[in-house]
């Protein structure tokens, strides 16, 4: 099974989403978006980008 995004609304009212690894666990949370479509963006930005993202300590 592979990881999936989870998007749902918090306590505010606000949409955020967070990815989980296939186990279950989170690996990433999202910020707090207005609207749906704000966070589907978000999601779409973190799919689009990540896969070639480096890693930079600092």
């Amino acid at each position: 099974m592979a990881g999936k995004f989870e998007l749902y609304q918090d306590k505010a009212g606000k949409y955020r989403f967070r990815l989980k690894a296939s186990n279950g666990q989170v690996v990433a949370v999202g910020e707090a978006y207005e609207s749906k479509a704000s966070a589907l963006k978000g999601i779409e930005s973190v799919r689009k980008n990540a896969a070639d993202a480096t890693v930079v300590e600092s």
